[in-house]
Order: structure tokens, then C-alpha cells, then sequence
């Protein structure tokens, strides 16, 4: 059988750690993904919810460097989880077991945001020795 889900979205709040039997790392994390289809009626693209568990590595990886708002891909496996609500209610979640997470977005970096305002134009090209700069465009064979 197969059960393989890769999801690609942003984190919906800061991913949750806890230390669980004999020191084993879980993380906790939710993300959003946009759907492809725009919604005719509200002419937006509606977003589903999905929550994560990560184990061991996977999930010391997670809390160490994503934080709210980051890309995220996560590749892994569905699993159904059945419990009952304060109610009585006999309930079930669908949740995505991370096998393993990568970086969907390049690292925000607030200092090099803050630096790019501050820095100057760079200053035209020079030209090098044995190339002469012309307009004219005739004599050229393409």
C-alpha cells in the first residue's frame, strides 16, 4: 500500500516541543496551503489546515529553525487518529507524519533587509582594455 503526502505551505504558529519516554523529541506544527482554484464567488484562493507531527531528529530540526510564517515542505504519510470530544462525541483527525521537512523559502535575515536600504548603487561597469563601447549597432552581423 501507499501513503506518501508532500506539502508545501506556511506555518501557521511556532512549532510546539516536548519530550515524550525516554527523552524522544515530538514537534507539533500547523501549516496552510493555498488551493490552486479560485473561488469564483469571493475571487479568492481558499487555503486548507493541515497539523503536523515530527519525531526525533525531524522534530528538534523543526523547533530549532522555523518559526511562524516560514515556507515549509514536508514529506511524509497520512494517519487517521480517533478520539472522543468533551461532549461524548466520538470524533477522528487526519494529521501528516512528517518523515522528513526542507526549507520551501530562503532564511529571513533582518539585518541584510535593514542593510539593502543603506546600500549605495553600484556604479556603472568599467570598460576593459581592447573593447571599445559603440552605438552603432549597423556593423554587427546578428
Amino acid at each position: 500500500m501507499l501513503n506518501k503526502v508532500i506539502m508545501m505551505g506556511r506555518l501557521v504558529r511556532d512549532p510546539e516541543i516536548k519530550k515524550v519516554n525516554n527523552d524522544i523529541s515530538v514537534c507539533s506544527f500547523s501549516i496552510a496551503c493555498d488551493r490552486d482554484i479560485v473561488n469564483k464567488q469571493s475571487n479568492e484562493r481558499e487555503t486548507d489546515f493541515f497539523d503536523v507531527t515530527a519525531w526525533r531528529s525531524t522534530a528538534d530540526f523543526v523547533a530549532k529553525y522555523f518559526t511562524k510564517g516560514r515556507m515549509i515542505v514536508v514529506d511524509g504519510r497520512l494517519q487517521k487518529r480517533n478520539y472522543t470530544d468533551k461532549d461524548g462525541n466520538k470524533r477522528y483527525a487526519v494529521d501528516i507524519l512528517a518523515n522528513s521537512v526542507y526549507f520551501g523559502d530562503s532564511k529571513k535575515d533582518a539585518d541584510a533587509a535593514t542593510a539593502s536600504h543603506d546600500t549605495p548603487t553600484p556604479a556603472a561597469p568599467q570598460q576593459s582594455a581592447g573593447f571599445v563601447e559603440t552605438d552603432d549597432d549597423e556593423d554587427l552581423p546578428f
